[in-house]
């Protein structure tokens, strides 16, 4: 490597990119368009740093293989930035392998903390766990430090273990000091923020209130019965019932919660989770069909829960933790923001530009569903469309005054 390109690689690691294309823009050898790539990448014009980084790659000769794997990496990393989920991780997977038995363990790391964060994106967070377990430690930059600790103070959030992500947060912060690099500190303070910011709202005896993220997960993993309409399930202490593939019961347990400690109707068990306008729209097969979801519930809440029949409907009754001399308790917890696209927003408040593609992707989704949900939050003024045709991305405006991380989409039955 001659030594402009070496001073423009300096330039790149200490976070200018303005730097280091003063020494390579008018070059076009390969490894002075992954520099320029590179550059561009952090300037933020995305479609122009991978077609530069493709190029570089296609320059490179046989005998050049790692500098080829350099180049998927980054490609990689700005297609995390543009939100292009789409493709499998093998390419990336084969490149880190590489990478580290050819002894660049930065760039070999730097690629598998493009898989984990690719799988937090999309919330398989049990896979994003094994991934930053299996992330080596010696021998790395110290920016990379700090972008494997924000991964792991996210994660941590999003599986509500707070004491855990206080303590990534803090080896985030010594590395991102040590690294240097300002928007690796920024970053940082956006994810502190998280944890005073109001995360969700408490329903309990008929009062509603604002809650932190950490006063959440103290609720959660308290002895009362919660109902989590944020992650839509159903909880106590360490024992979670997942229900969000099963809504016609998670409105059940909603609708039940929202009565405690009296009981809930017929006419409006069957209203809610049947979604009948009109009471005479009711017949003798919703009751039938009531009282086989009911029994499902039973099944489903047995250990934390039980219904028991009233002669105007069901009432839920916690059982409590065994040992325990308090008495039992029932709580709602309710998303900041009300509506039933409330994840589709908590992915665009990031500030980045989604397709289609990705949102339905990271949500699970059918791409028609998305778009028909982008129309409805477009005419509400919610977010906007750039481009147009295959190029249309979407954004919301970052939401401050709240986080919504726990309405990201999540795959991890935690507890």
């Amino acid at each position: 490597m001659d030594s402009l390109l070496a001073a423009s690689a300096r330039a790149l690691a200490a976070g200018d990119p303005l730097g280091a294309l003063r020494r390579v823009a008018l070059r076009d050898d390969p490894p002075a368009l992954a520099l320029r790539g590179i550059a561009m990448a952090q300037l933020g014009d995305y479609p122009l740093a991978r077609d530069l980084l493709k190029r570089a790659a296609r320059g490179f000769g046989a005998h050049e293989a790692l500098a080829r794997a350099r180049c998927v990496v980054a490609d990689a990393e700005v297609a995390l930035a543009m939100r292009d989920l789409g493709g499998t991780l093998r390419a990336l997977q084969t490149a880190a392998a590489y990478l580290a038995s050819h002894g660049d363990a930065p760039n070999s790391m730097l690629a598998r903390l493009i898989v984990a964060r690719r799988l937090l994106l999309m919330g398989k967070l049990d896979a994003t766990a094994q991934a930053i377990d299996e992330v080596p430690h010696s021998d790395i930059p110290a920016r990379l430090v700090a972008v494997h600790a924000l991964i792991a103070a996210e994660l941590a959030l999003r599986t509500l273990r707070v004491d855990d992500a206080r303590h990534a947060l803090g080896r985030a912060r010594s590395a991102a000091d040590t690294a240097g690099v300002p928007a690796l500190r920024a970053e940082i303070d956006g994810l502190h923020d998280v944890l005073t910011r109001p995360a969700a709202r408490r329903w309990q005896r008929g009062s509603e209130q604002t809650v932190s993220i950490e006063a959440a997960a103290a609720l959660v993993h308290s002895d009362t019965l919660v109902i989590d309409a944020c992650r839509r399930g159903v909880g106590t202490g360490n024992v979670w019932r997942p229900l969000a593939r099963r809504p016609v019961l998670f409105t059940l347990a909603l609708t039940l919660a929202r009565a405690w400690p009296g009981d809930a109707s017929r006419e409006r068990l069957i209203a809610e989770a049947f979604h009948l306008r009109r009471a005479e729209d009711m017949d003798e097969t919703h009751r039938a069909r009531l009282r086989v979801e009911i029994g499902r519930l039973r099944t489903l809440l047995r250990g934390i829960a039980d219904i028991d029949a009233t002669a105007a409907g069901f009432a839920l009754r916690p059982c409590g933790r065994a040992g325990s001399t308090s008495e039992p308790d029932v709580a709602v917890l309710l998303p900041p923001i009300d509506g039933e696209r409330a994840s589709l927003v908590a992915l665009l408040a990031d500030g980045a530009a989604w397709s289609t593609s990705a949102l339905a992707l990271a949500l699970g989704a059918s791409q028609r569903t998305v778009q028909r949900a982008l129309g409805d939050l477009q005419a509400q003024g919610r977010v906007r469309a750039i481009g147009l045709a295959r190029a249309r991305r979407w954004m919301a405006p970052p939401l401050t005054e709240f986080t919504t991380i726990l309405l990201l989409p999540a795959g991890w039955a935690f507890g």
